[in-house]
């Protein structure tokens, strides 16, 4: 059913994907295909240094397989950083399906993602991510126990949790915005503030939602017209065309769609002072970073910003403490302070920066903070 592809701790084999642009050391890239429910399926283990490997499972209708291929290694890689600066007992790992959510989404299919998950034998460790829910958890859940993000809960205020990081996504990114309007400005406080998101899925909605009740102006895109009529609706925001948004003339840009925003095309004509999203893999390339620093545009590095999630996905696995996670997802605001202070200092893309950061506990892991 699954053969491996790469296991690169484990064969002396040259495999062409040793040469593929976004291969990065990768221990484990696992192909799976199961016939009976039309799974296709890659795994990408990048480091497991702080531990098994954690990230979410992405479900998408992808153009390609290399095109699969490529997503699952840049957010395998990105995983093994976010988890680092998150302080976590845990290395990268990332899943993706290739198919479409809205069709190609069974309890049957999720079982044979299980069997795949659990044929690593615990070196990933799986979650949700988009075109996934809770509920396809409990299904793979059937078929490993290597799968986190199924605990309901509430947090500390009272409002329930279903074991969806969105919410701990969302949180995160907001009080890395006020990080980033602190650095800026001078003052962390959105009131006032014009700030462009783009995407409004579970994540960007929410985003939008606690922007909004600060009292920011609210320029928004979506591909689905239906979301962003609700966030014009509930918080009088402005909507843009998706092509449009990132010239809007805003304060903030939050990329909180799919990677990639930062590029080529956009970087010419980005207005923002600040780029600060939830999406994975911003920068479509490194040196677009470089780019927003020599133009005087703070970037916050993604997977720092959008750490809460996976945050609390891994307090799961352990005693559960909303009150603990609450506390440690509103720090990623701190944590960004230092990076910005510490580039500040060095003159420095903030990138650069937490990425030496992240690489110095890849290679000695971190104590655990909590668990």
């Amino acid at each position: 059913m699954f053969r491996t592809l790469v296991s690169s701790k484990e064969t002396n084999g040259a495999v062409s994907i040793f040469q593929h642009p976004d291969f990065d050391g990768h221990e484990h890239v696992l192909f799976g295909h199961d016939a009976a429910t039309g799974l296709k399926a890659i795994v990408a283990v990048h480091n497991t240094a702080c531990g098994p490997g954690l990230g979410g499972l992405r479900m998408r209708d992808y153009a390609s397989e290399d095109e699969a291929l490529r997503d699952v290694l840049r957010l395998s890689r990105g995983m093994s950083y976010k988890n680092a600066m998150a302080g976590l007992a845990h290395g990268g790992g990332k899943a993706v399906i290739i198919g479409d959510p809205t069709t190609a989404r069974t309890p049957a299919l999720m079982r044979a993602m299980g069997r795949l998950v659990d044929s690593l034998g615990g070196r990933y460790i799986t979650a949700q991510d988009s075109g996934i829910r809770v509920q396809d958890l409990h299904a793979l859940s059937e078929t490993t126990a290597f799968v986190t993000g199924l605990r309901a809960s509430r947090t500390p205020d009272g409002e329930p949790r279903t074991g969806d990081p969105s919410p701990a996504t969302a949180v995160g990114v907001y009080h890395g915005i006020r990080a980033c309007l602190q650095q800026v400005f001078g003052s962390p406080d959105p009131a006032g503030r014009n700030i462009a998101i783009q995407g409004l899925g579970s994540v960007g909605f929410r985003l939008a939602a606690a922007l909004h009740g600060a009292g920011a102006r609210l320029l928004v895109a979506d591909i689905d017209a239906g979301r962003t009529r609700a966030v014009q609706e509930a918080f009088g925001a402005r909507v843009l065309p998706i092509a449009e948004i990132h010239a809007a003339a805003a304060d903030v840009y939050a990329p909180c769609a799919l990677g990639g925003a930062i590029n080529r095309d956009s970087i010419q004509t980005l207005q923002a002072r600040i780029v600060a999203g939830a999406a994975n893999n911003q920068l479509a390339r490194p040196e677009f970073g470089t780019a927003l620093h020599k133009a005087g545009i703070l970037y916050a590095p993604d997977y720092v910003i959008n750490a809460g999630g996976v945050i609390d996905v891994a307090a799961q696995l352990g005693d559960y403490d909303p009150a603990d996670v609450e506390r440690r997802v509103v720090a990623i605001g701190e944590t960004l302070g230092e990076i910005f202070r510490q580039a500040t200092l060095d003159d420095e893309p903030p990138e650069v920066v937490a990425d030496r950061l992240a690489e110095a506990r890849l290679v000695r892991p971190p104590p655990d903070p909590g668990r």
